[in-house]
């Protein structure tokens, strides 16, 4: 039986009020993904600009310059006091937030064994996180060859970004970072730019499956990887096993 006229017209007034509601719930999802949207991009840009701030290297004690070399032998690492009776292979990434823990609990101690020349250590660059990895390896080969790659190692996790390849270590960055602890040559900043030592680090890459390294950071203490039996880096801890190992 055909409608009336008023019947129709109900049915349309019907039809463009779900329309209208289809649309409203389209242009309200819209919005609401460009606020998410927005909200991520912003919390994205806060953590750049927080991991910007090199604060943290303004008290930061600079030691003299000690020379290393580049070791053939321990497959391209930056050694110190290479023959003395005690040896100590450390593998790290800087990105590796574990290696930033491990840095902050003994560093000053294994630096005190360079210095002292109480014991060889290798420090092997490994870069598997990805290009700022590899980025800051290079910059740590070249603030070696300045003599300062102990005083960088340390700056490079006082700064190290809690974002992972987010640009944090571009090579402008890297730079500013060398300049903070008093590296300013024009040699240190070509090195950096031209990405000058990456033979070397992708040398250190791909010799950690030959080395049984699967991850950072791996310590070995005369040829034995050591262990921690704690959550943390313990100082006391790690000083026993390097006590073990004189013998």
């Amino acid at each position: 039986m055909p409608k009336s006229p008023r019947e129709n017209q109900k049915r349309a007034i019907v039809k463009k009020d779900e329309g209208d509601k289809v649309t409203r719930w389209i242009v309200i999802s819209m919005v609401g993904l460009v606020l998410i949207t927005g909200a991520v991009v912003t919390l994205f840009s806060s953590d750049n600009q927080k991991t910007e701030d090199f604060s943290a290297l303004d008290g930061l004690k600079v030691s003299a310059p000690i020379e290393s070399i580049i070791s053939d032998s321990d497959d391209k690492a930056i050694v110190f006091n290479q023959g003395a009776g005690l040896k100590i292979n450390i593998w790290e990434d800087f990105q590796c937030p574990i290696c930033q823990q491990f840095e902050v609990g003994l560093g000053s101690y294994i630096e005190d064994l360079v210095r002292s020349g109480s014991a060889e250590v290798a420090f092997h660059t490994a870069s598997f996180l990805g290009p700022e990895s590899r980025r800051a390896a290079n910059a740590a080969y070249c603030a070696a060859e300045e003599g300062y790659f102990l005083d960088f190692h340390k700056a490079l996790y006082l700064v190290q970004s809690p974002v992972e390849n987010a640009g944090f270590w571009s090579p402008d960055n890297l730079i500013k970072i060398g300049n903070k602890i008093g590296i300013t040559s024009e040699s240190f900043a070509t090195c950096v730019r031209q990405d000058a030592k990456r033979d070397l680090v992708a040398e250190v890459a791909d010799s950690m499956a030959m080395n049984g390294v699967d991850g950072t950071p791996t310590v070995f203490i005369n040829g034995k990887v050591w262990n921690r039996t704690i959550p943390t880096f313990d100082r006391a801890e790690f000083q026993s096993a390097v006590d073990a190992a004189r013998g």
